[in-house]
């Protein structure tokens, strides 16, 4: 069984979609995304900066439409579930057939701006934490303030606050915790500081008809298979505001019997995280064009 996954903000890097927009039609496509949701797509996936393509309203559209692009060059496929880390919810929605690709980027457009607005009113930021027990630092973190934005699963923490706290945090690391890197995001996603956001995309979201998924939707919110577009729909709105469980996505994926894990561009991240969560499940991650051959063939073999 093959899971379709797709990553969230921060996968992206400078000109990762231009051998992309070199495959037939793609720079078309494209562009009319582009003009559909009012951001030059094409630009910033091609000459962009990393300070340009990090801005939270420019990454999430780029993101989903990478997603989304890499998928269209596989030709038809047939997964068992799919998933999406943060943002990359929506790509996976649009693969399940709850949005259509332009439903999809035009909702992830105002989430990213609704989110980059959020992030404005206080200073907050986001850590990862490298070592230790995650019982022990989710424990931690809460005595802190801060609140565990992503469990990954592999080990790996994701700390979500105000500057203040953070810097409490690298002062008094959890037990077994090696390190405290700080993430270049915007703002504390997936918290209470993100509620603004949420009260936007509850408008955003009433103008839109999700179908329901045509295969397994797995939810960040608690790891469980979603039925209805519209509890997928509910979840993509608040999930902004709450933590993302990954780690309990791939829970789900072991009881599903998923034997493959193919992670859509900029693919790496969870195909990382599933090596070492997930042992004996293929993983194939989308990063250029000449990826798609073995992609192909990892979907004859699982899908």
């Amino acid at each position: 069984m093959l899971v379709l996954v797709a990553p969230g903000q921060g996968a992206q890097t400078p000109g990762f979609l231009t051998e992309w927009l070199a495959l037939p039609g793609a720079g078309e496509r494209v562009a009319a995304w582009s003009d559909a949701i009012g951001l030059d797509l094409v630009h910033y996936g091609t000459k962009a900066d990393a300070d340009e393509i990090r801005d939270t309203a420019v990454a999430q559209p780029l993101l989903v439409a990478a997603g989304l692009l890499s998928a269209s060059a596989l030709g038809d496929v047939a997964p068992g579930a799919v998933a999406g880390h943060s943002v990359g919810e929506i790509t996976a929605a649009a693969f399940a057939g709850v949005l259509d690709d332009t439903a999809a980027l035009s909702l992830v457009r105002k989430r990213g701006l609704a989110m980059a607005d959020a992030a404005a009113i206080t200073e907050t930021g986001m850590a990862a934490l490298l070592g230790g027990d995650p019982e022990v630092t989710v424990a931690h973190l809460e005595r802190l303030g801060l609140t565990p934005a992503n469990i990954n699963g592999a080990g790996q923490v994701v700390a979500a606050g105000t500057k203040e706290q953070l810097a409490a945090l690298e002062a008094d690391k959890p037990e077994g915790v090696r390190k405290v890197v700080a993430l270049k995001v915007a703002g504390a996603f997936h918290t209470h500081h993100m509620g603004p956001a949420v009260d936007t995309l509850v408008k955003a979201a009433e103008a839109l008809t999700p179908g329901d998924p045509k295969v397994t939707y797995v939810s960040n919110k608690d790891g469980r298979a979603v039925a209805t577009g519209a509890e997928v729909l509910e979840r993509l709105v608040g999930q902004v505001a709450n933590p993302v469980r990954w780690d309990l996505c791939m829970e789900t994926f072991k009881e599903l019997g998923v034997t493959a894990l193919l992670e859509v561009c900029p693919g790496g991240t969870l195909t990382g995280l599933a090596k070492r969560a997930l042992p004996g499940v293929k993983t194939l991650a989308l990063k250029t064009p000449a990826d798609l051959d073995a992609a192909r063939e990892l979907i004859a073999e699982h899908a």
